[in-house]
């Protein structure tokens, strides 16, 4: 309560901390158009090297409920540590828009084996754009995690490896079930890195912050 009270009483990490809140809401309206946008173009599969010669598993439950495992866990590491909330926020957010963008570059519909993604408790529009279509390229199931875990690359030794372990999960889970061709998981790693350091660049207060004992 204390690190609350001395961080939300400051007007510049109040106006950094807002000003993340609204860029992630932004990237995630964004992405929802972004997805409904792709989900409507005609396209067609491709093949792969590993999807193509490896039967497809039922990996559906593990694929949503994973995800919500990893956003409880995400949101209860930010309120643990308020001083990395601005910098996480906006590095999400970014990562998202560019997400966005390498999205609607190339239209490829998912592989034609895909596991059907069946959960009662996500049905509607909104979960579908997020869990099934042809948002493919790159993986944000395997970046996202990944971004997390170099946030706390040098901060904390227990939440980096758990958010290594959610990346690689996710990859397996993604491949297995043939929700992803392998280039978008593989590339994921790369691409992510890459954003990761244009974060530090662009919200270099932030992560000054961020970094404060």
């Amino acid at each position: 309560m204390e690190s609350y009270k001395i961080h939300f009483t400051d007007k510049n990490f109040l106006i950094s901390f807002l000003g993340g809140l609204l860029l992630l809401g932004v990237s995630l309206v964004t992405q929802f158009f972004i997805n409904g946008y792709v989900n409507n173009l005609p396209s067609a599969p491709v093949t792969d090297l590993i999807l193509s010669n490896i039967r497809v598993y039922n990996v559906g439950g593990i694929f949503v409920y994973g995800s919500v495992l990893l956003l409880f866990v995400g949101l209860f590491v930010g309120l643990k540590e308020p001083k990395c909330l601005p910098f996480a926020m906006k590095s999400v957010a970014l990562f998202t828009l560019i997400r966005a963008v390498f999205v609607i570059l190339t239209h490829i519909s998912a592989f034609p084996t895909q596991v059907v993604i069946d959960s009662p408790m996500f049905d509607g529009k909104f979960f579908y754009g997020i869990f099934t279509g042809n948002d493919l390229f790159f993986s944000g199931h395997t970046g996202l995690p990944f971004l997390l875990a170099l946030i706390f690359w040098d901060q904390n030794r227990t939440t980096r490896t758990i958010f290594l372990g959610f990346s690689a999960l996710f990859a397996i889970v993604v491949l297995l079930g043939h929700i992803h061709y392998s280039i978008d998981v593989f590339s994921a790693f790369f691409i992510t890195y890459g954003i990761f350091h244009i974060c530090k660049f662009l919200f270099k207060r932030e992560w000054e912050l961020f970094l404060k004992n």
